[in-house]
């Protein structure tokens, strides 16, 4: 569930890339975060392990108006890939409101492929969490690479569930912020719903709120035009 900051009225989402290592969650991150303004980011946070390494940073702002009151941002994380890290995996997906599941469309990598969404729907079930409950888009990265699987054969290995997906090259920039706007809109109109809903529109009290933003969105910064959303969830 997303978290909230009543000083400043403001809702963070996370959303958590995740995947085999060397997958491209890095690459997706980093590729945001250049092609982003100033104004729409926060700074990004790098910790290094040995092998592999977890980035976040928050992104605003996000033109999505406001739910329940407040103003938006999104908190985007990824996992480390390498199985020995799986500790670290379930820290950073603990509280996700959206996933990214990052395919490597290399015929070598179906296998890691599949161990990793395996990983995924274990620890989403160690934390208590359904993995058809909460919103999930897959992208199949490396499109650009020779000796690829199929779309096809990559849904029918991993997309029994019929998520959302679509095709990117996250090195050359294609489909990364297509997947960014799909599932923020995802885990956006998921939050509303929830807010809304007669039973679950209570927010937290706000004793027990905490806000994970870095900063605030400055006054009169434009919306950087690749991160606008439109939240209608009946689209």
């Amino acid at each position: 569930m997303a978290s909230f900051n009543y000083s400043t009225m403001q809702m963070t989402a996370k959303i958590v890339y995740y995947g085999p290592g060397l997958g491209g969650k890095t690459t997706n991150l980093q590729r945001i975060y250049a092609h982003t303004t100033p104004e729409s980011r926060g700074e990004m946070v790098s910790l290094e392990t040995e092998a592999d390494r977890t980035l976040f940073f928050d992104l605003l702002p996000l033109e999505v108006g406001n739910i329940a009151g407040f103003r938006t941002r999104i908190q985007l994380y990824t996992v480390p890939g390498q199985v020995f890290y799986n500790t670290t995996r379930k820290l950073v997906l603990k509280g996700a409101d959206g996933i990214v599941f990052v395919a490597d469309s290399q015929r070598s990598m179906l296998e890691a492929n599949v161990e990793s969404l395996r990983n995924l729907e274990a620890n989403l079930a160690e934390l208590g969490i359904l993995v058809d409950t909460i919103p999930v888009f897959i992208q199949f990265n490396k499109r650009d690479l020779p000796d690829i699987l199929s779309v096809g054969e990559l849904n029918g290995s991993l997309n029994s569930r019929e998520w959302p997906h679509r095709e990117a090259s996250a090195l050359n920039g294609v489909g990364v912020f297509e997947t960014l706007r799909a599932i923020s809109k995802m885990a956006l109109v998921s939050l509303k719903k929830q807010l809304e809903a007669p039973r679950l529109g209570r927010i937290p009290n706000r004793a027990a709120a905490a806000g994970r933003g870095t900063r605030d969105t400055p006054r009169g910064a434009a919306p950087d035009p690749r991160l606008l959303i439109t939240l209608n969830p009946e689209e």
